[in-house]
Parts: C-alpha cells; structure tokens; sequence
C-alpha cells in the first residue's frame, strides 16, 4: 500500500501519471473506500453522518463518472481503471490535506491564512486532475484544465442542488 501512496503523491506532485498506476480492480475499490472515508470526515463536520456518508457516496461517484465519460468520448475506455484510481486516489489525497483547514474553518477560526491554503488546495486539485486527465486522454494541458474547471464547477453545482444545505440554500 505504501508504494500505492507514494505513487499517487508522485502524481499529485505531476512526476507520473495514470498510466503508472496498475490495472486492478481492487485497487480501485480499495481507493473509493478510503475516498468515501475521507469525504465522510470532511462533510461529517457539519452535519449528520448519513447525509455526510450520503454526499462522500455520490461525489466518489460524481468523479468516477467524469472520468468514464471523458475516456468515453475520446474512445479510451480501456484507461478507466487507472484513470479512475488517479482521480479517486488524487481526490483523498487532496481532501486529506483538507480535513484541518476545513476543520478550523467550520469552527470560525484561522482567517485569511486557512482561507487562502484552501484556495490553494483547489487549485492544486484542479491541476492535478488537469494533469491526469491530459495523461489518460492525450489532449493539451489547456483542454484539460478546461475540462477539469468544468468537472469541478460541476461538481459544487450538482452537490448544491442534491444538499441545499452546503450552498447555505436551506
């Protein structure tokens, strides 16, 4: 597991990319379950834990989909695999890195600092899928980081409508 880790830093840090990661199926569901963890601990923070199991669920769900979809389109779908490890992997790694500054937020603390490392982790994330999905799908870094912009204003969109209460839209 170890060298699972250490790959997906290396592609969080842009040193390789999906196609790095082996084709495993269980490696795939071993990386949605620690996603689904993650996102459990990140939401569980400000509200129950079944809407906090329910929204980790359906955003694992939410980038698995975005990434059989674009191998769809290109006609690479025999990538999915280790694309969906990439983007699942990446995501944990990134909403790891999360959970503190999430933490002293919800609580009122921290200010500008917090405000402006979360700023900075989305950008990484957004480059990050960027990067694996300029890898898996063989386009510019310019598409890819359009397509991801897109995935990721997606994304907040569909979680606000399906959970109101994340926007502050009760």
């Amino acid at each position: 597991m170890y060298d699972i880790i250490k790959l997906l830093f290396d592609i969080c840090l842009f040193k390789k990319g999906p196609q790095d990661i082996p084709y495993s199926v269980n490696l795939l569901r071993a990386l949605v379950v620690v996603n689904v963890i993650v996102g459990f601990l990140i939401v569980n923070i400000r509200t129950d834990w079944f809407h906090a199991l329910l929204q980790s669920v359906i955003g694992v769900f939410l980038v698995g989909g975005f990434g059989w979809f674009a191998l769809f389109v290109v006609g690479k779908l025999a990538r999915f695999y280790q694309t969906a490890c990439a983007l699942i992997g990446t995501d944990a790694i990134i909403g790891f890195f999360a959970l503190p500054g999430m933490a002293t937020m919800m609580t009122g603390q921290g200010g500008l600092i917090v405000f402006l490392v979360m700023l900075g982790l989305i950008g990484w994330h957004w480059a990050i899928i960027a990067h694996v999905l300029r890898n898996a799908l063989g386009q510019s870094l310019s598409f890819c980081l359009g397509m991801a912009l897109l995935y990721l204003l997606g994304s907040y969109q569909v979680m606000s409508m399906l959970f109101p209460e994340i926007a502050g839209v009760e």
